[in-house]
């Protein structure tokens, strides 16, 4: 886990104006899990992410990270799931993550959360890491990709 947040970080709300970057972060960051194998390639076509993102830009919370003037990654919140958190692939392992998953505890301040694939074992040591908690395992016959998958919680 990195000791320190990029100096040049800034987190804000993301804006519908956002819609077009946060798609970039999103299939970049999938893209780069699916060739790693720690995550099923997604059942939709990536024409659809960016009227989708936009729908729950106006739908969820979502907070974007700005480095050097653009975006590298978001958090998108419902009110009990942290449901995306994504980084650009070449700015992993810089804090950018970890600065998110902050700011979401901070927001959901009584706990939330996520689903996270078996496969994905990078992302289940980051959140272990912070704190989280395996709480169920299912063999995927509930998610869209039939991939097994873990509940996760923060419980402060």
């Amino acid at each position: 886990m990195p000791s320190e947040t990029p100096t040049d970080l800034t987190l804000r709300p993301a804006t519908p104006d956002d819609a077009a970057s946060v798609t970039a972060v999103h299939l970049a960051s999938r893209a780069a899990a699916v060739r790693s194998a720690t995550m099923p390639a997604s059942v939709h076509h990536d024409d659809e992410a960016l009227p989708w993102l936009t729908q729950r830009l106006g739908i969820d919370e979502v907070w974007v990270a700005e480095s050097a003037g653009a975006i590298v990654a978001y958090v998108r919140l419902t009110d009990e799931w942290l449901d995306d958190l994504y980084v650009v692939p070449d700015q992993a392992g810089r804090g950018i993550g970890s600065a998110l998953l902050a700011l979401a505890q901070a927001r959901r301040p009584d706990g939330f959360g996520l689903w996270v694939f078996e496969v994905n074992t990078p992302a289940r040591a980051f959140y272990a890491a912070h704190g989280l908690v395996e709480v169920e395992r299912t063999d995927g016959s509930d998610n869209e990709e039939r991939a097994p998958d873990l509940r996760v919680v923060w419980s402060p």
